[in-house]
């Protein structure tokens, strides 16, 4: 049951929902496009949860019918059948409900930027880092959003020893946000004679693309060389046809792009990835400070490095973090990974619904 505090708060959700509704066809706010564009997004964000609660009440309304119906002798045994579904479903929306009031992270509606680095394994490392891309670019496509390589490093034997990738697309943060860490592939390489299985990894980072007011970097902070794309000895040059590589200093971040054919393409695009990579430390060192206030309160666990092993042989994904194991590794590695991305999402609100109510009690 929800308690009378979360009924106001959801009575007060309501309110300003409907406030902004009426706000919207307002023409001083339609003459205001920064306005306007703002509070549409507070309305459509507040919708799903203010549709849940009236939908909630609404099944209130209706337990209470049943519960008047089973006075009538006739009645009684349809009342109680209704009444124990309309619990179900009550329950079941609470849920949905209190995941819909946990904060929402602001950088769910963003584009990312995709790194994969080969890891631990030579050249099937490089291969399957190719894989990993590959899955990622499928499952992009799956969902109508554009992909940009921003930069790519290639193996000899084929594969990928470093790409990075802008994906443009609505939600895209909020539907990979969680495959970070270090991937980890079993399997018998195209180059292994005897048969052996062997142990490879590469190495994901999902970071939230970041607008330049949202992190500014000082010019004089930078190092910027513009050379020719594959030109003798890297050196610097002055035309269109270049890439770029950005030193931030103070970080010790090295960026470049080589994709575009435009120099102020690449030097945009790298700037994008810096934004993104010194967002990334930042936000790490944010959480880090919050994880660590909130141990003597709620405790927390260190999650191990490893995130997913993907067998082979048995044709199995293992996800260690939450103890998902699933099969059809081919499909999987097609792009087909929503299933996959849904269970994660679905954990990782649990525990952040569990880690509020703790909260609370220690309040």
């Amino acid at each position: 049951m929800l308690d009378d505090l979360l009924l106001r708060k959801l009575a007060a959700v309501e309110q300003r929902y409907e406030e902004l509704s009426g706000k919207l066809g307002d023409p001083v706010v339609l003459s205001n496009r920064q306005m306007f564009q703002k509070m549409s997004k507070e309305h459509s964000d507040l919708r799903d949860l203010v549709e849940s609660f009236r939908v909630h009440r609404d099944l209130g309304k209706r337990a209470v019918d049943a519960r008047d119906m089973q006075k009538d002798p006739e009645m009684r045994e349809m009342a109680f059948d209704e009444e124990r579904q309309i619990a179900t479903e009550q329950q079941v929306l609470e849920e949905r409900i209190k995941v819909l009031l946990l904060p929402r992270d602001p950088n769910d509606d963003k584009n990312i930027m995709l790194e994969i680095r080969a890891g631990a394994g030579g050249e099937e490392a490089a291969l399957f880092g190719g894989d990993l891309f590959r899955m990622y670019t499928r499952f992009a496509e799956r969902r109508r959003w554009a992909v940009e390589i921003v930069s790519m490093s290639s193996a000899q034997a084929g594969g990928i020893k470093e790409v990075v990738a802008l994906i443009k697309g609505q939600g895209a943060y909020s539907q990979l946000k969680y495959e970070s860490g270090v991937h980890r592939v079993q399997r018998v390489p195209s180059t292994e004679a005897q048969g052996r299985i062997h142990t490879s990894t590469a190495t994901v980072a999902i970071m939230p693309e970041v607008e330049e007011v949202d992190i500014v970097i000082d010019p004089k902070d930078l190092k910027i060389d513009v050379m020719r794309s594959g030109g003798p000895g890297g050196q610097s040059v002055n035309t269109t046809d270049s890439a770029v590589r950005v030193h931030h200093i103070p970080s010790g971040l090295i960026v470049h792009c080589q994709q575009e054919k435009s120099q102020h393409k690449n030097k945009a695009m790298a700037m994008a990835l810096l934004r993104s990579k010194l967002y990334a430390i930042e936000e790490e060192k944010r959480q880090s400070a919050e994880r660590d206030a909130r141990r003597g309160q709620i405790g927390t666990g260190d999650r191990s490095e490893k995130i997913r092993t993907y067998n082979f042989p048995q044709d199995r994904l293992t996800d260690h973090r939450i103890g998902l194991t699933t099969h059809n590794l081919p499909g999987i590695l097609d792009g087909d990974l929503q299933d996959v991305i849904d269970s994660l999402r679905a954990h990782f609100q649990a525990e952040a619904l569990k880690e509020a109510g703790a909260a609370d009690s220690v309040n």
